[in-house]
């Protein structure tokens, strides 16, 4: 496989992909990486996994950087998996889950008081693609493809502290910060488009995504901003194997909704109105393959941060990941093929002479 990083997992779907709001939570999607995902060939099998480490102790207010400080640091350790099936040649389906290793606030002056921290899985989401149009030509190849997401919680929403009244005796229980929180607890739909264009005889990729979720209200009478983000990719690939990549993004989130009636007798430990933001994030982007794997790193760097009120932004987030494919029987390839060469990653690529694929510019192989 040599297209660059189109498999990406991504800055999507829980509040992973990048610590936004102050003492609320991060940005809205719950999948890793600044995913761009396509679909995959009938009865071809895909196993990904990345790692994304997030570390950050810088404040904003609007567009500016604020010295006020409601925390030391905010950091997490995050493991994210994906298995999708090509169920046809055009539509794919995708189950995928991430697991927290540590996900940490840090108190301010490191006050163990005002420290929170969790770890563990978060959300399960079950991620169908469809691919709504394939055009192919010399020149080359222009792909949309859209799919219909849904998030389940799977970790904890309402991990608490308590605090002892010093003249009752009683203790009285706050729930921690969003941030620290496994999962929103409630249930998210996610819409997602990918355009995808090709050019082998430049070995240039540019696509695009659009992801849109439309977030759930949780039994605790939250409900996380909706979250939207558009992106742009141009890659090419060089000596055969390795592909560059320049992602630049642009996400927003909207405020937090409570729902007064629920919250009666617990005001959240986070304030409200310090929540929603804008972004703007150049991503540079490596891939290399080898045979049936790809293994890829991006970085996030931000270029323009707006939030609604003092908050801390995005810093340092970083992620790097390895892609296996393969197909769910040996001799799909052969009984896909209608001439004599064929792709090994894209066996609906065929042609009667040897040459490139049209898709990700590998070397035809010969049927045997």
């Amino acid at each position: 496989m040599k297209v660059t990083l189109l498999m990406l997992l991504g800055a999507i779907l829980f509040t992973n992909s990048s610590f936004a709001q102050c003492c609320a939570g991060g940005s809205g999607s719950p999948i890793a990486g600044g995913t761009s995902q396509g679909v995959l060939a009938s009865k071809q099998i895909e196993l990904n996994t990345n790692f994304q480490y997030i570390n950050t102790n810088k404040f904003y207010t609007h567009d500016s950087p604020d010295t006020t400080k409601y925390f030391d640091k905010f950091h997490s350790a995050y493991q994210y998996f994906r298995f999708a099936y090509g169920v046809t040649a055009n539509f794919t389906m995708s189950v995928e889950t991430g697991n927290f290793f540590i996900k940490e606030e840090i108190g301010l002056n490191n006050d163990p008081s005002k420290t929170y921290n969790s770890s563990g899985f978060g959300d399960l989401i079950i991620f169908p693609r469809y691919e709504v149009l394939n055009l192919s030509g010399k020149k080359g190849k222009f792909e949309m493809t859209v799919g219909l997401g849904y998030k389940i919680p799977l970790g904890s929403y309402n991990d608490s502290t308590g605090n002892l009244e010093p003249f009752s005796g009683q203790m009285f229980y706050v729930s921690n910060p969003q941030a620290v929180q496994l999962t929103s607890g409630a249930q998210d739909i996610i819409f997602y488009m990918l355009n995808f264009v090709s050019f082998p005889t430049l070995k240039l990729r540019v696509f695009a995504n659009g992801i849109y979720i439309k977030k759930g209200w949780n039994p605790q009478g939250e409900k996380l901003g909706n979250f939207a983000s558009v992106s742009l990719f141009a890659g090419k690939t060089f000596f055969e194997k390795l592909g560059v990549t320049l992602q630049v993004r642009g996400e927003w989130t909207d405020p937090i909704k409570l729902n007064k009636n629920i919250l009666l007798y617990a005001y959240p430990n986070y304030d409200v109105e310090a929540t929603g933001y804008k972004k703007v994030f150049v991503s540079p982007q490596l891939s290399y393959s080898w045979g049936k794997f790809t293994t890829y790193g991006l970085m996030d760097i931000p270029v323009y941060q707006y939030v609604t009120k003092t908050q801390v932004g995005t810093k340092f987030q970083a992620t790097v990941g390895l892609s296996y494919r393969f197909f769910a029987r040996k001799n799909i390839a052969k009984n896909m093929l209608s001439g004599s060469y064929y792709c090994p990653m894209h066996p609906e690529v065929t042609s009667t002479v040897p040459g490139k694929c049209t898709k990700c510019g590998m070397d035809l192989e010969k049927a045997r």
